[in-house]
C-alpha cells in the first residue's frame, strides 16, 4: 500500500523563511527578484515594454507597525495562476507557463516570497494580469500556511504590488536608511529603474552602471573608473584591475589586485551577481585555488544558483567558468611580463605565493616566470636564475627544521641552500628539474653536511680520548653516538644529526608519552626494537672555545653537566622536540650548573 507524505505547511514555511536564508535582510532581494522576473516575463510578449520597480515606505501612522510596499509593472497574475504559483511551494511563477525559458529568470525554486515571513506575519499581494483576463486580485498569505483570495475593486495597472507590515522584532529592517541600503545593495546592477520613496523623498536606486558595461575613450579613464568602482565596492585602494569574462556561464566582471598579501588559509570570497541581482558578497569557488591575490565582482547570467540563491551550484558549467576566469588572470600576468616587467616584479614581491601556485600547475607559465619567482636561501632571497649564476648545483633543504639547523653551518662553507619548506616550492623544484634536466639537485641535511667536516689530526684525537669516553657514557642512555670534528661557524659547539628512521622512532617515542594506553600499545608495534643501536649522532666542534674548555675539564661532575646541556642545546638548535628523559636531563644540567656557580661564588666570598 502506498501513502502520501503529510506536510505541516506552517513548519515548512518556518523552515524556508527562517533557516534556508543566511539573514532576514534577503527578503528585499527576493522581492526585487520577483519584480524583475515578472518584468522579464512580460517582455516576452511585449518586447518594447519598459519595466519599472517602485519601493515605498510610507510614514508610520501613530503606533501602527510600519508598512513596506513593492510594486512592479510586470506580467501580473490571474486568480488561477495565483492558486498555481503563490500557493504551491516549489512552483515558481517564472516557468515556461508565463512565456520564456526558465534560464531567463533569476528565481527557479518558487520559495522566495516565503522569506517575507521572516519580517512580517502577513503577506498581501495585489496583482492584475497583463493578459487582460480578469481585474485586480488580492492574495493574503499567513505564516501558519493558510491564505485567502478575493477580487477587489482596486484600479491598478498590470503588474504586482506586495505589502508587508512589520512584525515585532523586525523594526530595524523597515527604517528608511536600511531599506535604501538594502535596495541599493541587492539591486544596484538591475537593468530596470528602481525608484525608492521614503518620507525623506524619492531617489533612483540603480543610477550607475558597472564599468564593464561602459565605453571609455581612453585607457586612463577606464583604469580610473574600474579602480574607483573597486574602492566604492570594497573600501580598498587596489593595485590594479583585470577584466573578466567567460562565454560559458555568460560571465562578465572584474578582478581587483589586492594591496596586501593573502595567506593560503584565508577565505577566497567574491561578490557575485546573478542576472544583475546580488547573489552573495562571500561566494567561494569562483576562481581557481591559486588565484587568491585578487578580489572579484562578477555578474553571471547562465550559472545555476543554489536554493538559497547565495552561491552557485557546483556543476560542469561552474568548473568551465572557473577555468576561463583563471585564464583571464593568467593572460594578465603573461602580458605584464612582456610589457611591464617592473610592475610584475612589484606584484610578485607582494603575491609570490599565488604566482607560485599557478606556476606549479602550468608548465608554460612556469617557463616564463621561473626568472621571477623568489626562494628563501641561507644567503638571502633569490630566484633560481640568480642562484644558478653563482652555483652549478642546486642544494636544498626539504623542511624548515633542517634548514634552520644547517643554514649557518652551510653558509660558513659557502654552500647556498634553498629552503623548500614553503608551499609549492618542492613542486617548483621538481618542475625546474623536468624542464632543465641538465641541472644537478642535491638534498642537504645535517647528516650529509657533516660528511664535509674536517677530521682531527692524530695528536688532536689522542688529546680528546678521555672526553669522548666520558661523553659516550653520558649519552648512551639516549642512544646517541659522539664524534669530534672541525667545522664552521666556530660559535656552534655541537651539531646533532639523525637518520629519517631515527627521527621517526623519536616521534613515536614522544607520541607514546602523551597518549593513552591503547594508542601507546599501537605505537609500540611501530617502534621496531631491532632498529640500529644508535638513534642519533652528536658532532662536537673542535674549533669552538666552549668545547675546548669542556673537553679539558678536570671536574667530572661539571663536565657531565656541560655535556648534558650541550646535547639538549643541539637538539633545540635542530628544532627537535624533547622526550621526557631529555627534558629531565636539561633540568638537571641547568640546575646543576647554577648550583655549581653559586657554590663557587659563595666559596669565594667566604
Amino acid at each position: 500500500m502506498e501513502y502520501k507524505f503529510q506536510v505541516n505547511l506552517g513548519g515548512i514555511i518556518d523552515l524556508l523563511s527562517n533557516h534556508i536564508y543566511s539573514s532576514p535582510q534577503v527578503f528585499i532581494r527576493e522581492l526585487l527578484q520577483n519584480a524583475v522576473d515578472a518584468i522579464t516575463a512580460r517582455t516576452h510578449t511585449e518586447p518594447s515594454h519598459a519595466g519599472r520597480v517602485w519601493i515605498e515606505l510610507p510614514e508610520a501612522a501613530g503606533s501602527e507597525p510600519r508598512l513596506l510596499i513593492f510594486r512592479d509593472n510586470g506580467i501580473g497574475l490571474t486568480e488561477e495562476e495565483i492558486h498555481r504559483f503563490l500557493a504551491t511551494i516549489g512552483q515558481t511563477s517564472k516557468r515556461d507557463e508565463l512565456s520564456g525559458a526558465t534560464s531567463d529568470y533569476i528565481g527557479q525554486f518558487g520559495i522566495g516570497l516565503l522569506s517575507c515571513f521572516v519580517v512580517s506575519d502577513e503577506i498581501v499581494v495585489l496583482t492584475r494580469s497583463a493578459t487582460g483576463a480578469g481585474g485586480t486580485t488580492e492574495w493574503r498569505g499567513y505564516a501558519d500556511g493558510t491564505y485567502s483570495i478575493r477580487s477587489v475593486a482596486h484600479e491598478m495597472e498590470a503588474g504586482t504590488e506586495v505589502r508587508l507590515r512589520c512584525k515585532p522584532g523586525s523594526e530595524s529592517y523597515f527604517t528608511p536608511e536600511e531599506v535604501a541600503r538594502l535596495a541599493h545593495h541587492y539591486g544596484s546592477l538591475l537593468p530596470h529603474p528602481i525608484t525608492l520613496t521614503t518620507p525623506q523623498g524619492a531617489s533612483l536606486v540603480n543610477e550607475e552602471e558597472p564599468p564593464w558595461k561602459q565605453e571609455f575613450v581612453s585607457s586612463e579613464l577606464e583604469r580610473n573608473a574600474y579602480l574607483d568602482y573597486g574602492r566604492k565596492t570594497f573600501g580598498l585602494d587596489f593595485l590594479d584591475y583585470v577584466p573578466l569574462h567567460s562565454s560559458v556561464g555568460d560571465v562578465r566582471g572584474v578582478a581587483f589586485v589586492l594591496p596586501q598579501p593573502m595567506s593560503l588559509a584565508s577565505r577566497k570570497t567574491h561578490r557575485v551577481y546573478l542576472k544583475n541581482m546580488l547573489l552573495s558578497e562571500d561566494a567561494e569557488g569562483l576562481l581557481p585555488e591559486w588565484a587568491f591575490f585578487v578580489k572579484c565582482v562578477v555578474n553571471a547570467n547562465d550559472l545555476r544558483p543554489t536554493a538559497s540563491r547565495e552561491s552557485f551550484y557546483e556543476d560542469e558549467a561552474l568548473q568551465i567558468t572557473r577555468q576561463a576566469l583563471g585564464r583571464c588572470l593568467r593572460n594578465y600576468l603573461m602580458e605584464m611580463a612582456e610589457s611591464s616587467p617592473q610592475r610584475l616584479k612589484n606584484l610578485i614581491a607582494l603575491h609570490y605565493i599565488s604566482i607560485k601556485a599557478l606556476a606549479a600547475e602550468d608548465d608554460e607559465f612556469f617557463r616564463i616566470f621561473v626568472n621571477w619567482l623568489p626562494f628563501e636561501t641561507n644567503m638571502g632571497t633569490m630566484t633560481l636564475t640568480e642562484y644558478r649564476r653563482e652555483h652549478e648545483t642546486i642544494h636544498y633543504a626539504p623542511d624548515m627544521d633542517q634548514f634552520r639547523q644547517i643554514a649557518r653551518v652551510a653558509a660558513s662553507q659557502s654552500l647556498c641552500v634553498i629552503n623548500t619548506a614553503y608551499a609549492y616550492d618542492p613542486q617548483l623544484l621538481l618542475k625546474f628539474q623536468d624542464i632543465f634536466p641538465e641541472v644537478v639537485f642535491r638534498k642537504v641535511d645535517a647528516n650529509n653536511l657533516s660528511h664535509n667536516f674536517e677530521f682531527l689530526t692524530l695528536d688532536e684525537q689522542d688529546d680528546i680520548v678521555p672526553f669522548l669516553e666520558a661523553a659516550e657514557e653520558i649519552l648512551r642512555p639516549f642512544r646517541c653516538s659522539v664524534e669530534v670534528r672541525k667545522f664552521s661557524p666556530v660559535d656552534v659547539p655541537a651539531l646533532y644529526t639523525a637518520s629519517n628512521e631515527a627521527s621517526f622512532h623519536r616521534s613515536v617515542e614522544i607520541s607514546k608519552e602523551v597518549t593513552d594506553s591503547f594508542w601507546s600499545s599501537v605505537l609500540d608495534r611501530l617502534d621496531d626494537s631491532s632498529r640500529e643501536q644508535s638513534d642519533g649522532h652528536l658532532c662536537f666542534n673542535y674549533r669552538n672555545r666552549l668545547f675546548y674548555k669542556v673537553s679539558r675539564m678536570q671536574d667530572e661532575r661539571l663536565q657531565r653537566l656541560s655535556v648534558q646541556v650541550l646535547y639538549v642545546q643541539s637538539l633545540l638548535l635542530g628544532h627537535r622536540p624533547l622526550t621526557s628523559k631529555e627534558m629531565k636531563l636539561m633540568n638537571e644540567g641547568l640546575l646543576g650548573l647554577v648550583e655549581w656557580g653559586v657554590d663557587i661564588i659563595e666559596g669565594g666570598v667566604q
